[in-house]
């Protein structure tokens, strides 16, 4: 949309209030609210903001940041609007004084990589999230309590008690310009996926982080709240946000080649697979950035701890989908340890940067295997170099600490203040008493 068409399409809808949206380095939703009376003059001169009491922005001496719009993201907030007034969103990009992009700004971290990309020959990266969530609950004050909305299983109809909810859900994404291809029921009870159409990182980037924000509002409306913390019980299924990925080139697929008799996948796909296997321990901090993460990622609960890939075996790193014939589009590969706590633009942007390293080095990916690697004796497993990911948020960033490749991804500035940020987080939890060591020890010791 232009800003001519912006500006006639509030007035026709009683638009009052215009959301400025954008991201910290967690991937958390800020906005900046105005009055549509102040709207022309917003998208033309961009909207200014403190950028030091962002987390992972600027110091306290090069604070004036502004907001520069994203046209294209225009849309309204179903549950902010109603039949007498509007309320609309715009997802901005950040940018320093001298109007130079903002290095720090998560969207723009992604868009390096993408042109990154481009100048490797590729038109752009496209990816394919799942998001899975739980919706539990509330208490008498509103607060999540960790109780299950329903006994449901895996696409279960009888004792799904969710059908009408994540049709709600469905339909405000849908109001919001996201192309919804499924939302079901999951493994766990009260655990749900949604999934939507196949498009470029930044617009799959920026639908990430509104349906997130959408699936929580209409869980609110109807009494209950959507959580995508990765493990909110133990003992079953966490949630994760499985992504799947290629690159085209000359607008079409540059996964694919027939003449592949195996998966059918090409020397750029190949290559792809084996610098994202490669590097996967040095940015599993991104994809993977909470405490809680790591309770997820532990063999026999279809999380996948193993840096491998197949095709059939869905206990690896990577599967490769099955395509039908004359759908070679569709060719992809599914990384499937990212969960939905990560900030999507950084995740992209890593997973990007460490599969486009593959096809810079030429990379040959190990074989592939599609045997139940949870199955496999620890000797097996060295035998076949199937290595695990880091099991646990500390050994992750120490990884993340000494990658390059995080380093040119993020800039020295970021990267140091993502760690500080994460490692803070860490040594929080270092020294808190659990409940669970309090019942083990106290009576004992």
């Amino acid at each position: 949309m232009t800003k001519e068409q912006i500006l006639k399409f509030c007035k026709e809808h009683n638009v009052r209030f215009v959301n400025f949206q954008f991201c910290d380095l967690l991937g958390t939703v800020k906005s900046v609210t105005t009055p549509v009376s102040k709207l022309k003059e917003s998208l033309e001169n961009n909207i200014w903001f403190d950028g030091s009491s962002i987390e992972g922005f600027a110091r306290i001496y090069e604070s004036d940041m502004y907001l520069k719009p994203d046209l294209d993201t225009f849309a309204l907030v179903p549950w902010e609007s109603n039949g007498d007034s509007a309320v609309a969103r715009i997802i901005c990009d950040v940018f320093l004084p001298d109007g130079n992009p903002f290095d720090g700004d998560p969207r723009q971290i992604l868009k390096k990589q993408i042109k990154r990309a481009q100048k490797m020959g590729f038109d752009n990266y496209f990816v394919g999230p799942e998001l899975e969530f739980f919706l539990f609950k509330t208490d008498e004050d509103g607060a999540p309590a960790l109780i299950t909305h329903d006994r449901a299983s895996y696409f279960d109809y009888a004792m799904d008690k969710a059908g009408p909810i994540r049709q709600a859900m469905s339909e405000v994404v849908s109001q919001m310009g996201i192309d919804v291809e499924s939302i079901h029921h999951e493994v766990a009870e009260s655990q749900h996926e949604i999934a939507f159409k196949y498009s470029d990182a930044i617009t799959q980037a920026d639908a990430v982080i509104t349906v997130k924000t959408a699936l929580k509002a209409v869980a609110r409306q109807w009494g209950l709240h959507a959580t995508f913390m990765p493990k909110p019980i133990a003992g079953i299924n966490g949630s994760g946000m499985h992504v799947h990925q290629s690159l085209f080139k000359n607008n079409k697929n540059a996964f694919y080649d027939e003449k592949n008799t195996k998966y059918k996948l090409s020397k750029t796909a190949l290559q792809f697979i084996a610098g994202q296997l490669s590097n996967i321990h040095e940015i599993v901090a991104v994809t993977n950035p909470l405490i809680n993460s790591y309770k997820r990622l532990v063999p026999g609960y279809e999380a996948p701890v193993y840096v491998a890939w197949g095709q059939t075996n869905r206990s690896a790193l990577i599967r490769v989908p099955i395509f039908l014939k004359g759908q070679s589009q569709a060719t992809r590969c599914e990384l499937r340890c990212p969960d939905s706590s990560s900030n999507p633009y950084l995740a992209f942007a890593t997973m990007l940067a460490i599969g486009l390293d593959g096809i810079e080095k030429k990379m040959t990916p190990p074989e592939s295997i599609e045997e139940n690697i949870y199955e496999f004796t620890d000797k097996k497993a060295q035998r076949m170099r199937v290595r695990t990911l880091p099991d646990s948020l500390p050994e992750a960033l120490k990884k993340f600490e000494g990658s390059k490749i995080a380093l040119d991804v993020f800039g020295e500035q970021t990267h140091a203040k993502y760690l500080q940020a994460k490692q803070a987080e860490a040594d929080k939890y270092r020294l808190h008493v659990s409940d669970w060591e309090v019942d083990e020890y106290l009576g004992i010791y």
